[in-house]
């Protein structure tokens, strides 16, 4: 089957105002821009997005809060993004922050079908107001629910037509994970191959989780923070 959609705009066409989209990447590492900046030109809006961060002042995610698309954020660092800060400290954006290893599990269990889990992270803090605690072995616990999402906007560095991906280093990050935690996976890819190219062992995202391809033209790969000494 071929998943492979001609542009970014063909991949996003059906995603509607008040969506909830997974965006894969770890600061600008790994993150889907073209299919970002697609949705920005598209201008949906009251989005609900789980990342984990929101990019930097003007790319990636960045892009969406200005064009004030997005309603409601789940993420774990924010601290790069200074729009982000203004809205959230003026009421006009809803964040919900989620210590990074949580975030992780909570969208890995949605995609495995698992509701909830356990975990010590955040007991004893802020984290846990709200939450269902339990005491195993003598250590507190905190309730965690799955993650799950309509659509997932991801990178990978290589896939083919049916949908197979692989990751290259960093870019692994919350991409592989959020590919089965969505209803519909949409992946950019910096190189678009035949299937068989790519070697079944070196698979890391099988095609089952991907409905939909799109090649990633232009691939900047920007650097989030640039030091010159």
């Amino acid at each position: 089957m071929n998943k492979v959609f001609a542009s970014a705009e063909e991949a996003v066409h059906d995603i509607p105002d008040g969506a909830t989209i997974m965006l894969g990447g770890f600061g600008l590492c790994g993150i889907p821009e073209n299919l970002i900046d697609a949705l920005v030109r598209k201008g949906v809006k009251n989005l609900h997005t789980i990342s984990n961060n929101m990019g930097v002042d003007g790319i990636g995610m960045g892009r969406m809060l200005e064009a004030e698309m997005i309603a409601a954020h789940i993420g774990s660092y924010v601290g790069e993004n200074k729009l982000l800060e203004s809205k959230v400290l003026a009421g006009k954006l809803n964040l919900t922050l989620v210590p990074q290893g949580t975030l992780a599990e909570r969208i890995r269990a949605g995609g495995a079908g698992i509701p909830a889990f356990y975990t010590p992270a955040g007991a004893g803090t802020l984290v846990a107001e709200g939450k269902e605690a339990r005491v195993f072995d003598g250590r507190t616990y905190l309730l965690e629910h799955a993650l799950r999402a309509d659509f997932a906007l991801l990178h990978a560095w290589k896939g083919d037509r049916q949908g197979n991906l692989v990751y290259r280093k960093t870019a692994q990050n919350f991409n592989p994970m959020m590919a089965a935690a969505a209803r519909i996976t949409i992946v950019e890819v910096e190189e678009l191959v035949e299937p068989g190219e790519i070697a079944p062992d070196h698979v890391m995202t099988p095609g089952i989780y991907v409905q939909r391809v799109v090649r990633s033209f232009p691939c900047e790969k920007h650097i989030e923070r640039r030091t010159v000494r």
